[in-house]
């Protein structure tokens, strides 16, 4: 087991829920922390250091907000601190590892790696695409729309977070998992020219396959990968405890495969593991699957 990248770990919590319908991921951070994520780091050989989580002004309901943008201000505020975070963990020479947190913090954990790395390659893996705009979204979550921001497009309040210099370039985002779109989300992802392995092609090709194409495909453009691991990529029966669970998707190991992958290229610089509930979950089953995945994605080998 040997740490292939920055051996100085640093665990940032973002409690949001409010990008999402449910309540309930705002306790994904802290149940990753008990399922004990920091332990199995140490074990690898990481120097860990949790940072705590950034500050989150969560509410309890949910309300539709004018224009299409539910919870904004909350979200934004949690997202411009989630920024600074991350901005000051890579300045100071360490790794990101962000817990969520529903999947509106790629916004501001994201930018701020964008900020250190601009030719950064992003894997999302993920049952949905969060792609929509305000003028496609049918739900208003905000946690459907960070990758539109983070590429320059939708509400001017979520492009106002963080730097503005370095936007996420659309050759260099890769989808897996894909298997619930929206009309817009297809649309906005054929126009763009975004690369994406949905679960027909994870079947039908095969997860190594997969995974190989999706690295030599942004080894050919960059050197520095950020992985956003939505847990609902995976089969509900792996991962019960997340919000937006879609059946069919990745098994336990074809997610092991994958981040391992990744690992091995060297070239990962900074990650998040988001959308864990544990009100939804069972013996906090899922927040488990995240610890264990996040071992595999910084090099945890049997032998």
């Amino acid at each position: 087991m040997n740490p292939k990248i920055n051996d100085q770990v640093a665990l940032i919590g973002c409690p949001m829920d409010m990008g999402a319908s449910l309540r309930g991921g705002r306790l994904g951070p802290e149940a990753i922390r008990l399922a004990g994520l920091q332990e199995r780091l140490e074990k690898i050989g990481y120097h860990v250091t949790d940072h705590g989580d950034v500050e989150v002004h969560n509410d309890y309901g949910h309300k539709r907000d004018q224009g299409n943008l539910n919870h904004l201000a909350m979200v934004k505020e949690a997202n411009e601190n989630l920024y600074k975070k991350v901005d000051q963990v890579l300045e100071e020479g360490a790794f990101p590892l962000i817990l969520g947190g529903d999947h509106s913090i790629a916004m501001g954990s994201i930018k701020a790696v964008l900020n250190h790395y601009p030719d950064l390659g992003v894997l999302w893996f993920d049952a949905h695409g969060d792609i929509n705009t305000t003028e496609t979204t049918p739900s208003g979550n905000i946690h459907g729309m960070p990758v539109a921001t983070l590429m320059g497009q939708g509400s001017s309040h979520l492009l106002e977070i963080g730097q503005k210099d370095h936007l996420l370039k659309r050759e260099n985002l890769v989808y897996i998992g894909s298997r619930d779109l929206d009309l817009g989300e297809r649309q906005m992802m054929r126009d763009f020219g975004v690369k994406v392995f949905t679960m027909h092609e994870v079947d039908a090709l095969g997860v190594q396959r997969v995974i190989k194409e999706a690295l030599d495909y942004l080894g050919d453009k960059t050197k520095h990968i950020h992985v956003s691991f939505d847990m609902d990529v995976l089969d509900p029966e792996v991962a019960p405890g997340t919000g937006t669970k879609v059946p069919g998707g990745m098994a336990y190991r074809e997610g092991h495969l994958c981040l391992e992958s990744v690992a091995q290229t060297g070239q990962l610089v900074s990650c998040e593991f988001v959308e864990v509930n544990p009100i939804l979950d069972h013996e906090n089953k899922t927040a488990q699957a995240a610890v264990a995945l996040a071992g595999s994605l910084l090099g945890e080998w049997l032998i």
